[in-house]
């Protein structure tokens, strides 16, 4: 048995998804940037698209925007949203994706910001109240927060932190690239200017996501050299990929409750079985499913000789996941998420992912693949 517990990395493509991405590369191959007829034709099929996103996120096409994936997207909203709106603080987390933090931090480096780190509880959640007193005692400030943690799963009270943002006159991006497709997001209601997506951690193609940017806000290409996306960015659109986006949305949306209710049951049987089999066995971040992204669970083991090849050993048995150890050294290179939270460098970590596709059979299977490994005795 081959069993793939690494859906945050990126997830099987829907079949459906395939499908219509097939149809389009057969038949659909004008450029849509063409006035004849065959460009016109593979035009309508990127509007569709856009209007099917922006649909489904209650919100505007004109607000949404083609790219390259998530990484893309979130440099897009941070330098643009930045430099374009002329603001000098940025404030966000120790825990971000290294698409923002890495970003912000290189922008810091070149003098063109400066940096403030909200605080975290044990557990990394952000510390909204620390987050109120730095935008209380600093200049107007871009906010960047993701949804949910890829590593920890933990969630971000998005409502909450938009309206904070919203009541100091804040710029506030989301990172939702672990949330989209699994939570519905009513952009009409939330207080936030940018989100982002990436098609492929929603049962979509890899190459291709989206920027929303609020209308509120104006702000100019990061990428130039054609008027595409309506001149937002340069570049022939990757037409195939934007309409499998749309399409695993779609699905998404249309089996998101019978997904979420099978996931986490998968997720908290995980818990049950490895708790059970290992007493000293702990989680990383929150797994409240009140407060934890369902699909993302990430298991501290207790430290062992076999700890720098747990995952090395789960592969040769079969079972894809990821993870690692929080960093012992500045050298070190760890996890800057489990470091930031205080996680211990001697317990190995594994983070273990979960999509529609798994089964609770593959739980038992991994569990019994650990004990093995591990050598824990019956």
């Amino acid at each position: 048995m081959r069993v793939y517990l690494d859906n945050a990395a990126t997830t099987p493509i829907d079949r459906e998804v395939i499908s219509v991405m097939t149809e389009i590369m057969e038949s659909q191959y004008g450029n849509p940037s063409s006035i004849h007829a065959h460009g016109r034709e593979v035009r309508t099929v990127v509007e569709n698209a856009r209007k099917t996103v922006a649909k489904l996120l209650h919100t505007s096409p004109a607000e949404i925007f083609f790219t390259s994936g998530g990484t893309e997207a979130d440099n897009m909203a941070i330098r643009c949203g930045m430099s374009d709106l002329g603001i000098k603080h940025a404030i966000t987390s120790k825990i971000e994706h290294h698409a923002v933090l890495h970003t912000l931090e290189v922008m810091e480096k070149q003098g063109l910001i400066s940096l403030s780190f909200v605080n975290l509880d044990e557990n990394g959640h952000a510390d909204l109240d620390h987050l109120e007193e730095l935008l209380k005692n600093n200049e107007r400030s871009f906010v960047s927060l993701m949804h949910a943690n890829n590593e920890l799963g933990n969630l971000l009270d998005i409502e909450k932190a938009g309206e904070i943002c919203e009541r100091y006159n804040a710029i506030f991006h989301c990172d939702t690239v672990q949330t989209m497709g699994h939570y519905a997001h009513d952009l009409s209601k939330l207080k936030v200017h940018f989100i982002t997506c990436a098609a492929h951690k929603l049962h979509g193609p890899k190459g291709v996501g989206f920027l929303y940017v609020n209308h509120d806000i104006k702000i100019c290409p990061m990428i130039y050299g054609g008027a595409q996306e309506r001149n937002m960015r340069g570049g022939t659109e990757n037409v195939y990929g934007i309409a499998g986006l749309a399409k695993a949305l779609e699905l998404a949306y249309e089996q998101m409750d019978e997904h979420q209710q099978h996931i986490q049951g998968l997720k908290s049987y995980m818990i049950e079985r490895l708790t059970e089999q290992f007493p000293e066995i702990g989680f990383n971040g929150d797994t409240d499913p009140a407060k934890s992204l369902y699909t993302v669970l990430n298991v501290s083991f207790p430290e062992t000789e076999m700890g720098e090849m747990l995952l090395f050993s789960l592969d040769i048995a079969g079972i894809s996941a990821s993870g690692g150890s929080a960093c012992s050294s500045g050298s070190n290179v760890g996890s800057h998420v489990l470091t930031a939270i205080k996680a211990s460098p001697a317990r190995p970590s594994v983070r273990f992912s979960f999509s529609k596709y798994n089964t609770k059979e593959e739980i038992d299977f991994v569990v019994e693949k650990l004990k093995e490994v591990l050598m824990v005795k019956a």
